[in-house]
């Protein structure tokens, strides 16, 4: 919820948005339907091409694509654009610092990666590239493609690009969870050693 409130306020400062939701602006511009809408509904295509990835979804994964949207749509609805650089510029800012936020909690639940970090995982698993390759690909691409079709490109893109890497570093950190001792900080993979709840 915290990572599309926190988009939401990118889209608001009008000083630029992060590279998928460029694209997803650049759709909503030409099909009239919500970014929220857009984004889920892309989530779920992207979800598709996980299957000749081989690629295993989570709970998380599914969360993503059914919980962002919606939290991004309902952020949008209350919150105006903003107006004045001052506003447009702390509006930017705190969106950049809270997606760092969410991003951190997300990962560090460790309930499975989104559809689109999954995507990114998947192509470099079988294509043998670099994941900093392919995601750098992936992310030019649909940059461009949501400029070009009307999504916005500014500052905040330039920032966020550049910040979201350490952010989310920082957040990890706070929001780690410690692993069970003697355990596997895997989640939901092979048999527990023993029992959770004992009679």
């Amino acid at each position: 919820m915290l990572y599309g409130a926190s988009s939401a306020l990118l889209v608001r400062s009008g000083l630029g948005l992060e590279p998928w939701n460029v694209l997803h602006q650049g759709l909503a511009e030409r099909t009239g339907l919500s970014m929220g809408v857009v984004l889920t509904l892309l989530g779920a295509a992207v979800l598709l091409l996980w299957i000749p990835l081989r690629q295993r979804p989570g709970l998380g994964t599914i969360s993503n694509v059914l919980v962002i949207g919606a939290a991004m749509d309902a952020t949008l609805a209350v919150v105006p654009d903003a107006h004045g650089w001052t506003l447009r510029t702390a509006m930017m800012v705190a969106g950049i610092v809270l997606n760092g936020a969410a991003t951190g909690l997300y990962i560090a639940a460790r309930f499975g990666p989104g559809p689109r970090d999954g995507l990114m995982t998947g192509l470099n698993e079988r294509t043998g590239l670099s994941v900093r390759l392919v995601r750098t690909a992936v992310e030019i691409t649909v940059v461009l493609t949501g400029f070009a079709l009307g999504g916005t490109v500014g500052v905040g893109t330039l920032l966020y690009a550049v910040s979201i890497g350490p952010l989310a570093q920082v957040f990890l950190r706070v929001f780690a969870v410690p692993p069970a001792s003697g355990g596997s900080t895997v989640v939901a993979a092979g048999q527990p050693r023993r029992a959770i709840l004992r009679p």
